[in-house]
């Protein structure tokens, strides 16, 4: 079993870079996701066409892959070289980025044509219509597969194991290598992912319930019910589980 020493030495430090990956990652991705899905709902053709080439480029590629890339090809062709946790920060936000701007763009699209009528009535701006009507309808619709989204990084930020980022899965495994006790630790690590994704999840619902109670929507459902399936509320595209094209 884990000693105290490797405890305090490795895997607690593994779980805090964790947490700091997750936090890091998601807010470049989070970024991406509104800066590319409002892109893909331009007026200009071109906006489009190249934001579109973006979302299906790197929905396309292995963030693994894309991983391995940043930190030990780039290196190679520019001559720069990026520290590791960077490297994994970079291509998880990139990566999931471009999923998250497919929720981005199907939820501006669900929001009613009249409602963007209104805002050409009053004179406002595209950008005026965009902050003022269109985000706010859209944003509650957002939450629930932008929490699936979240969720899923989560468990990505195993992977910047593989480019000797010490979170708490290389931690483990470093264990796993010198004790050769595959079931506890593995065990623990499993334990403490499904931990972290229950607080994001339970973080997520309380946001949503407030972001629908501010535009006169039905909270969602609460409860063991809510937490471990339910009857699914119509929301914006899924990007895990059926991603739209490109538009």
């Amino acid at each position: 079993m884990m000693s105290a020493k490797f405890f305090e030495n490795w895997f607690l430090p593994g779980v805090w870079l964790t947490v700091q990956i997750t936090v890091l990652s998601a807010l470049f991705a989070f970024v991406v996701s509104f800066v590319i899905g409002v892109l893909r709902t331009s007026r200009w053709r071109i906006v489009r066409i190249l934001s579109g080439a973006y979302f299906e480029i790197f929905r396309s590629t292995s963030a693994l892959v894309f991983m391995f890339w940043i930190a030990f090809t780039v290196p190679m062709l520019l001559h720069i070289k990026f520290a590791p946790m960077f490297s994994g920060i970079l291509a998880l936000g990139i990566t999931y980025g471009a999923y998250g701007s497919e929720i981005v763009r199907g939820a501006l699209a669900a929001v009613p044509a009249a409602q963007r009528e209104a805002g050409i009535a009053l004179n406002f701006t595209p950008m005026q219509r965009l902050r003022r009507i269109e985000l706010p309808q859209a944003w509650p619709e957002m939450l629930p597969p932008f929490n699936n989204l979240l969720i899923e990084l989560l468990k990505g930020t195993s992977l910047v194991s593989l480019i000797a980022v010490a979170d708490m899965t290389f931690a483990g495994n470093l264990k796993r290598l010198v004790s050769g006790d595959s079931a506890p630790i593995y065990t623990l690590l499993l334990v403490l992912y499904f931990v972290f994704a229950f607080i994001l999840t339970r973080v997520m619902r309380l946001l949503e319930r407030r972001a629908k109670a501010r535009v006169g929507q039905r909270p969602a459902q609460s409860g063991l019910r809510a937490l471990f399936g339910g009857v699914r509320e119509k929301s914006a595209i899924d990007p895990i589980t059926s991603a739209g094209g490109a538009k």
